[in-house]
């Protein structure tokens, strides 16, 4: 289990949920884990809804002084300017997203997204204040070829280039073989590109950095499963896909800590 470390446990909604849906979304998640005694100390929650939902999810945690976190899925390299249909991390910020995802596995194969594009956007992110959450995996072609870790360890020093300090960064090691297909990475897989990615951020940040940042793993987490993951030492929480648009599985996701003796 992780020590100084407060486990994150991210809800990736994709595009899924409108802004009426999102609220009502939110507040249940909210009443659920409140009934559960959730404590925040043990985890902490956060969802990251489509764009159109974030002033709405933002309104109602600031209200309600909710204990979850939010966050957008993507941000524009770019600070402003004619860029149709990007979304600024200046306009981000605005709306107090402490996290933004960048190079999401759907980015990069669907969108085409480069690891030029990803680092990017990581100093875009950081010239805003907001956190990356930080994605990087290989594909099934990518492990035969290449071996386990060798395509995420490229991907994590590439989206880190020129990019000063890492306090707060986020990763989240997602082996794109495993996302929606029912078929999760093993802890012991999980936990061995977890281990090689920290040793990334010591060699470019130092043990205080490495041993500050959170490593997530992200492909077909369930509450079947997450105590396992979280049992392995680099792992700190999962970023979490499908299961996290309903709202009793996410919930029990989020208390890991219960399943640990199960």
């Amino acid at each position: 289990m992780v020590g100084k470390r407060t486990p994150f446990i991210a809800g990736n909604w994709k595009m899924n949920l409108d802004h009426l849906q999102a609220v009502a979304f939110t507040q249940k998640l909210a009443w659920s884990l409140k009934d559960a005694k959730h404590d925040p100390a043990d985890a902490e929650v956060a969802v990251f809804p489509p764009f159109t939902d974030i002033r709405s999810v933002q309104t109602l945690i600031a209200a309600d002084n909710l204990p979850i976190a939010y966050g957008a899925q993507d941000v524009s390299a770019h600070d402003s300017g004619a860029y149709t249909g990007e979304v600024s991390g200046a306009f981000l910020a605005k709306l107090e997203c402490a996290y933004v995802i960048i190079g999401h596995s759907e980015r990069r194969t669907l969108h085409g997204e480069t690891d030029a594009d990803v680092n990017a956007k990581v100093l875009a992110a950081h010239r805003h204040g907001i956190v990356p959450v930080l994605c990087v995996g290989e594909t099934a072609e990518d492990l035969e070829a290449h071996g386990p870790s060798a395509v995420p360890v490229a991907q994590l020093r590439a989206a880190l280039e020129n990019v000063e300090g890492a306090k707060g960064l986020v990763i989240a090691y997602e082996p794109v073989w495993a996302i929606g297909s029912g078929q999760a990475a093993t802890p012991q897989q999980a936990e061995q590109v977890c281990e090689a990615l920290r040793g990334v951020l010591r060699d470019l940040f130092g043990d205080e950095v490495a041993g500050e940042t959170r490593v997530l793993y992200g492909g077909s987490v369930k509450a079947a499963n997450i105590a396992s993951f979280l049992r392995e030492p680099n792992v700190d929480g999962a970023l979490v896909g499908g299961a996290s648009l309903d709202i009793d599985e996410f919930s029990s996701i989020v208390r890991f800590k219960k399943h640990v003796g199960a």
